[in-house]
């Protein structure tokens, strides 16, 4: 199996009426040997509605899904590895912020989470199958399959409720580097736990707490991610406790020991991260502020 590709990625912010509910829209085009397929997987994220073109993707999530044969693959937030292969493709992706989750997809976000599916059955994506039958992810139609993407958001993809501002004022809290518990970021939304915690699994998938902890994984999971020689000692957050705090969270996020995670080849992933930072000035979505756009 091929284990290098050629990636070509393009980030485009959205407009700023859509700005609270997305990280980017991208396309990508992957190249790898004629008929060869690459390997990797996708880190703990937000939501994603990604539209293909060319060799489809096979993806198993840690929840048992396996989904191949399909151009439309929807994500739910996840706090696990996206294990998939895929070959010469061409990809229009778009990240759900929390905000966006719950204005657009009508499932609440703890019933999809580390789950991937296929997005032409899945009830909840229904209303995206437009753009699956559209989107080409061509370089020539790039500029109008980005304007489509706005105007399909802005204008025709359903809204389910009026938004709630507690959704990204929460969302900014989590991204707070000196954060130090649930209670403190209740305390600072104004808020009980029992409703940060309704408000939390509803449009962030998981409770504040797990939030917590992983935002505090991907901090250093991204700073490792984006150098290519760095060590694991120079990139573990500050809020760990100590290396084996760290270690166990490792397991938890990734399945398996730093040392494991750093063995492996990343051939899609790491080429993706490294591009995002320098295009988008940030290098995983977990990482984006609501709104930046």
């Amino acid at each position: 199996m091929a284990t290098q590709c050629d990636i070509a990625v393009r980030f485009h912010a959205p407009p700023t009426d859509l700005a609270r509910f997305f990280t980017t829209f991208y396309r990508v085009e992957i190249t790898v040997a004629q008929g060869a397929r690459v390997a990797d997987a996708l880190q703990p994220e937000w939501g994603n509605l990604r539209f293909f073109r060319g060799d489809l993707p096979v993806s198993r999530s840690v929840s048992g899904d396996e989904v191949g044969d399909t151009d439309f693959v929807a994500t739910g937030p996840s706090t696990s590895l996206l294990e998939f292969t895929l070959g010469n493709t061409r990809i229009w992706g778009v990240g759900l912020l929390p905000l966006g989750w719950s204005t657009f997809i009508a499932s609440p976000a703890d019933q999809l989470a580390n789950r991937v599916f296929d997005g032409r059955a899945e009830p909840a994506c229904a209303p995206f199958v437009p753009l699956a039958d559209e989107l080409t992810g061509s370089a020539e139609r790039e500029s109008r399959e980005y304007d489509r993407l706005v105007a399909f958001f802005r204008h025709e993809a359903p809204r389910h409720g009026p938004e709630d501002p507690r959704i990204p004022a929460i969302h900014a809290m989590l991204l707070e580097e000196d954060l130090p518990d649930v209670a403190t970021l209740a305390g600072r939304a104004e808020l009980n736990q029992r409703t940060l915690e309704r408000i939390s699994r509803r449009a962030f998938g998981f409770s504040p707490k797990l939030l917590l902890r992983r935002q505090r994984f991907m901090r250093s999971l991204a700073a490792f991610m984006v150098q290519p020689d760095a060590r694991w000692s120079g990139s573990i957050d500050t809020r760990y406790c100590d290396q084996s705090h760290f270690v166990r969270d490792c397991h938890a996020f990734l399945g398996m020991a730093p040392s494991e995670y750093a063995a492996m080849e990343h051939p899609v992933m790491a080429s993706f991260l490294r591009e995002r930072l320098r295009l988008h000035g940030s290098p995983v979505q977990t990482l984006d502020s609501p709104g930046r756009g």
